[in-house]
């Protein structure tokens, strides 16, 4: 059965707490965005470990196969972005269409394993590279397809509580960013 397409601007994620997943992303400092994508990384990979990884418990809602194959896609396309952040003045970035994706990359089909290793692989990435961020690199803009203007740390802050809400989506216990 199709997800219905989640339309919503998340952007207001940067301006006061999730009511869903209770994670408010103004509370951390922007240096621990690399160890947070890290441990958020080893817990997706201990969710595909367990037997019941691909299956749905909600109609509307994907498995965590899906969404770690989601969280997977987001380390890439957000490595992409971040990179022609710091590499590039004021980068346009196209749109991604999330509900696209998975269709066409059969989420619901891949194998655990190698999600996993993919998973853990990007996300290393991820965290490395806003690792080497520093300084007034911070506040270097990208555009998102819609005009949508970011600094690098709203890019982080924005970024993380989408992966981090994920965890929320199927189940698994949040442990908030920490101060």
């Amino acid at each position: 059965m199709p997800i219905e397409p989640d339309s919503r601007d998340w952007t207001w994620v940067l301006e006061r707490v999730c009511p869903e997943c209770r994670i408010d992303v103004r509370s951390f400092p922007r240096e621990q965005v690399g160890d947070l994508v890290r441990r958020n990384a080893v817990t997706w990979v201990e969710l595909l470990e367990h037997s019941d990884a691909t299956v749905r418990t909600r109609p509307d809602r994907w498995s965590t196969l899906e969404y770690a194959c989601h969280v997977r896609d987001v380390f890439r396309v957000y490595d992409v972005r971040l990179t022609r952040m710091i590499t590039e003045d004021g980068p346009h970035y196209d749109n991604w269409d999330q509900d696209t994706t998975a269709i066409e990359d059969h989420y619901a089909d891949q194998d655990r394993a190698t999600v996993a290793a993919e998973l853990g692989a990007s996300g290393e990435q991820i965290a490395a590279r806003f690792d080497s961020v520093s300084g007034d690199d911070w506040q270097r803009t990208g555009f998102r397809g819609d005009g949508a203007e970011f600094t690098i740390e709203r890019l982080a802050r924005y970024f993380l509580h989408d992966v981090l809400h994920h965890l929320h989506d199927v189940g698994a216990v949040i442990e908030p960013p920490r101060p």
